[in-house]
């Protein structure tokens, strides 16, 4: 009965906290590096990995999958982007009897660029800025039956541009059902739920933020009225997935391929989906996907490699994604490489 309810409550609950934004409105969330995915097996199958999910890249696509990995894990993810721009991203997990928890951490940096005098893009300052983006959080997730699982995830959030910066939270909230037919797993997840963001500027040092510009104060004396009007607050870009994955073909543990399909709801953006599949042969895995309503992203491939070792069992995946006319070239395209240590 738990089982049920459990279900049932997300069915209910996820849909309704999205319920107030009905039409996507392109560009009016912030924080976009939350939507860059990790972990080059869930990319190398464009992301069609709510449903898929089982190890510590959960963390980032559906808290839930986390509980159905019996070991401890760590993960280490790089991305090469576009434009120099490179993500980062690590994760630990611990078993206990309880359930799984994990920390996690994430970065977007990018190389320090030149400033410039306004209106003019030949006559730099000298000056030079740069700007990141940055996350952590902890996860924790639990199997309440064989079929059932559910994890949820507070995160910290921060984004610097130059010398101004903005600090936030948000949840993420995921589940897994498997039906015990051929593998077939429902899997959805609520990702960064939270509060609107936004920059707190002081730019005439007086102390006072969001002045009234038509109160004709000076605050600070220097001569000039209220010179920080109050600045519009932004959303993060929350992030409902429902996906479907099954095992399409399978003679054993050795030699299968799965499949799976997702529906993303974003709410900076129409609505995406997403085809992915994985074939498993021994410890060699190669990936495909393929992305439906993105302005940029198609096609992506990858493959992995696992490594029994003595201390470890060592997973090491590569992934493509062809970012189209965003990419000058191959070699300049998104490439994302992870490691992940099963322990």
């Amino acid at each position: 009965m738990k089982k049920y309810i459990l279900i049932l409550a997300v069915l209910l609950l996820l849909p309704g906290l999205l319920s107030a934004e009905t039409f996507a409105k392109t560009g009016t969330a912030g924080l976009q590096f939350l939507k860059l995915g990790i972990d080059a097996r869930a990319i190398g199958m464009a992301e069609a990995y709510t449903a898929v999910t089982n190890d510590i890249s959960s963390v980032y696509w559906n808290p839930a999958g986390l509980a159905l990995n019996p070991h401890n894990q760590i993960l280490f993810s790089h991305t090469e982007y576009v434009a120099n721009i490179r993500h980062e991203f690590f994760a630990i997990s611990q078993k206990s009897s309880i359930g799984t928890f994990a920390f996690f951490a994430s970065a977007l940096h990018m190389d320090w660029m030149d400033v410039y005098i306004e209106d003019s893009f030949d006559n730099p300052t000298g000056e030079q800025f740069t700007c990141y983006d940055l996350a952590g959080g902890l996860t924790y997730a639990n199997s309440f039956t064989d079929k059932f699982a559910f994890g949820f995830t507070a995160k910290y959030l921060r984004e610097k541009l130059d010398e101004y910066a903005v600090d936030g939270m948000s949840v993420d909230l995921g589940s897994l059902y498997n039906t015990g037919w051929r593998n077939v797993t429902i899997g959805m997840s609520l990702r960064n739920f939270g509060p609107n963001m936004k920059f707190e500027l002081d730019n005439d040092d007086d102390g006072e933020f969001d002045e009234d510009p038509f109160d004709l104060l000076d605050n600070d004396g220097d001569g000039l009225i209220d010179e920080d009007r109050e600045e519009v607050d932004f959303k993060i870009p929350m992030n409902f997935s429902l996906g479907v994955s099954a095992d399409i073909y399978r003679v054993d543990d050795n030699n299968f391929l799965i499949g799976s399909v997702q529906l993303d709801n974003c709410v900076d953006r129409k609505e995406t989906y997403n085809l992915g599949f994985e074939y498993t042969m021994g410890t060699f895995k190669i990936r495909s996907g393929y992305q439906f309503e993105y302005d940029a992203a198609g096609y992506s491939g990858g493959f992995g490699w696992k490594i029994p070792t003595s201390f470890a069992i060592i997973s090491i995946d590569y992934a493509y994604t062809d970012f189209g006319d965003l990419a000058e070239n191959f070699i300049k395209t998104p490439h994302r490489l992870s490691i992940k240590l099963f322990y």
